[in-house]
């Protein structure tokens, strides 16, 4: 093996090695032992590699020269690791050159998709199969039943709006996660804004009999943001608040200004959502803004939840470089926290919650 080829070897910024005529690892980087193993040389690569599709793939270009691409899984010990491993002939050595390129963040990226897609399938499947059932009966044993295709159309009504309200928040949260990286431009008064939130959900909680608690101060608070985007994170947030906390029979929505968040490193206004309801086991807050995260399924079936508000809200909060804080103990009620900065120069790198 040439000292340039051993020197190129261990520049590559991937983990790459070099398997001989005689199925030997004759040479590899740092980050290749790292990944397989210290002392790997000179060893033949099926007690080093183990993996039977990796295994096939060196043979077959051993013997024909023909590139060729596998999978190679990995554990740390912490999590598992993708990597798609490119062999290639190096025809004047007579040998192969592997490079391993970790494509985790691709199988993660495709594993949300497919648990998107089952989550959607699985959500639209039960209203639909409830018509589909309601609509037979009504064709069949209930067509002359009055009572009974009342009852049934009530019921049918309800799973349709279900469905259209799961059609609304998928593509609110498509429209969210398109803009995300687009800075709002309007100045808009966030007084207003949450104003008019308690005015529109007055009748909502009158009927659930919690009293809404407004203290925003005196002055009003402006800032750089989507008014429309805006109105929906305190809508949802002050709506949850009615349903899931209606027990502690009133709900507060607060503002504090603060010369410097230390989240934000900015001056910043947090906008608290209280409740004083039943609260919410710690061990679900972590996981509250997954998409279809549910902390009680039925009860948010129940209530009309389609398991996608709080995902539109961290959206919508990030793209105003904001942060979201959840704060809650079991029979203690809730408290979700709003930052957000009160002028518009915070760096994009911040913008995580």
């Amino acid at each position: 093996m040439s000292q340039a080829l051993t020197d190129i070897l261990a520049a590559l910024p991937l983990p790459a090695l070099i398997i001989d005529g005689s199925e030997r690892i004759v040479s590899a980087n740092a980050e290749a032992r790292n990944l397989i193993g210290q002392g790997i040389e000179g060893r033949n690569f099926v007690t080093m590699l183990r993996q039977p599709g990796l295994i096939d793939t060196v043979e077959a270009v051993l013997r024909d020269s023909r590139p060729r691409v596998a999978q190679y899984l990995a554990n740390d010990g912490v999590q598992d690791t993708t990597f798609q491993v490119t062999a290639r002939a190096l025809a004047e050595q007579k040998a192969l050159l592997l490079c391993f390129m970790d494509v985790t963040h691709l199988e993660q990226a495709g594993q949300m998709r497919r648990d998107f897609v089952a989550n959607v399938s699985h959500e639209l499947r039960t209203p639909l199969t409830a018509l589909m059932g309601f609509i037979e009966t009504l064709r069949g044993p209930a067509r002359e039943d009055a009572a009974a295709r009342d009852r049934f159309l009530d019921i049918m009504e309800g799973e349709a709006g279900r469905m259209n309200r799961l059609v609304a928040d998928l593509l609110s949260l498509s429209r969210v996660e398109g803009d995300e990286r687009v800075r709002p431009r309007d100045r808009v008064n966030l007084t207003d804004i949450l104003s008019s939130v308690l005015r529109t959900l007055k009748h909502l909680a009158e009927e659930a009999d919690v009293t809404l608690e407004a203290d925003f101060g005196d002055a009003p608070v402006e800032l750089i943001g989507d008014p429309d985007q805006l109105m929906q994170v305190f809508t949802n947030l002050v709506e949850n608040a009615i349903k899931y906390g209606a027990s502690g029979k009133r709900v507060t929505v607060q503002i504090d200004l603060v010369d410097r968040d230390p989240a934000l490193r900015a001056p910043g206004v947090r906008a608290h959502v209280i409740d004083y309801g039943p609260g919410i086991d710690a061990i679900h807050l972590p996981r509250l803004t997954e998409r279809f995260f549910r902390a009680d399924s039925h009860r948010s079936r129940a209530l009309g939840g389609t398991g996608l508000g709080l995902a539109i809200v961290k959206h919508i909060i990030n793209r105003h470089r904001g942060r979201l804080r959840m704060e809650s103990e079991l029979g203690k009620g809730a408290r979700f926290t709003v930052v957000l900065p009160t002028q518009a120069t915070v760096s994009a790198g911040e913008s995580d919650i």
